[in-house]
């Protein structure tokens, strides 16, 4: 009878999760999934899930077997699903595949498969294991944790800024703060997320394509919180070929005609409640967001709307690209504006990581409780 050793496992489930990471920003509503079939520490199949309606990862890994998968482990990044959706459950495959064993990432969140798969899987005599890389695991599939837990997406802000905390010059002007490298390592991470977020002072002073140029990536959503509707109906993401991939968050503030003006290349307009200064609330947004399937949303800036979600409590991590340049300038614009905390009430932040990127430095950073919050809904509306 075969042994398994912890460290085949920890290989095995590291190739799954390399595979996983090919489908980030494609399978929503679904998160991305990796899988392999093992047998004496021989690699039979693999596969990952590529879009939300095609097969599971579970599924493309045993069609990819080059033999039998008879007494074989299967590997994948998270529980295999129990119950019909677009696709058959993975778990009547696998009880019928004669896999003998199958070590998981992390349980599903989803709570009509939550250790049920798991369950199911033992209950047909398949040996059963689960944790392998947990934490990996379940940091690939946050967006989608988040999506089912708090019914809001996942939260990454990006901020590019000077060594001392500035975004744009006095005028206005932000091109290029940082290097090409740190511009390239963004078109990466606009690949794996699926909407970019900015508000219409982005749009009004850089009129961005807020595109991932990169070969095959996938049309990420383009979301510009206008609550006043200052955003001129020519600018590029109203405009180009790709304005049905944009969606405009305003108030009823903003007029009728200007509203019509933004549908007019087909883009969407979503209307909220203001507040008595005319800000939409940011939580609304960003759950109307996740209502369409929307898991990972990278927000861009700018720095009122920075600002906004951190106030809020709405950001789950921190990029923050520093370019070797000051600026020093008191009327420049700053990263984050309107948070207006005071020294005790600082929100604390947790570093990951600190890394060269280029000529820049990447400080990517969590909020310090986020641990705890995570699973839990959050109860400030943030507005913008």
């Amino acid at each position: 009878m075969a042994t398994h050793r912890p460290t085949d496992d920890t290989r095995w489930m590291k190739r799954a999760l390399v595979l996983a990471r090919r489908g980030e920003g494609s399978t929503r509503p679904n998160p991305p999934v990796g899988a392999v079939v093992v047998r004496n520490n021989r690699l039979l199949g693999e596969g990952w899930h590529r879009q939300a309606g095609l097969p599971h990862a579970e599924v493309e890994a045993l069609r990819a077997c080059c033999g039998s998968p008879q007494g074989a482990t299967l590997y994948v990044t998270l529980e295999p699903c129990c119950t019909h959706g677009r696709t058959p459950p993975c778990t009547d495959l696998l009880s019928r595949s004669g896999i003998a064993r199958v070590v998981v990432g992390c349980v599903d969140p989803n709570p009509q498969h939550a250790s049920r798969g798991f369950r199911i899987l033992k209950n047909a005599g398949i040996d059963a294991t689960i944790g392998v890389c947990g934490e990996e695991c379940g940091r690939l599939i946050e967006p989608f944790a988040m999506r089912m837990r708090n019914k809001r997406p996942f939260v990454t802000l990006k901020l590019a800024m000077t060594l001392d905390g500035r975004i744009a010059d006095r005028t206005g002007a932000s091109k290029w703060i940082t290097g090409s490298a740190a511009r390239a390592a963004v078109q990466a991470l606009r690949r794996r997320v699926d909407a970019v977020l900015v508000g219409s002072g982005t749009v009004m002073a850089d009129d961005p394509s807020l595109r991932c140029r990169l070969r095959g990536a996938h049309d990420v959503w383009r979301v510009v919180v206008d609550g006043a509707g200052r955003t001129p109906a020519t600018a590029q993401v109203l405009t180009d070929r790709w304005a049905d991939t944009t969606i405009m968050a305003t108030s009823l503030h903003t007029p009728a005609q200007q509203r019509t003006a933004w549908e007019r290349n087909g883009s969407r307009v979503w209307t909220f409640p203001a507040n008595t200064a005319g800000r939409i609330s940011l939580l609304r947004v960003l759950r109307q967001l996740a209502g369409e399937g929307i898991l990972h949303v990278l927000c861009e800036g700018g720095s009122h709307l920075a600002g906004a979600l951190v106030k809020a409590g709405l950001v789950d991590e921190f990029l923050f690209f520093y370019a070797p340049a000051i600026i020093g300038d008191i009327r420049a614009v700053s990263a984050m504006a309107g948070a207006d905390f005071r020294l005790p009430r600082l929100p604390r932040l947790r570093i990951e990581e600190v890394a060269h990127i280029g000529c820049d430095l990447l400080v990517r950073a969590r909020p310090e409780d986020s641990r705890v919050l995570i699973s839990k809904s959050r109860s400030k509306n943030g507005n913008r």
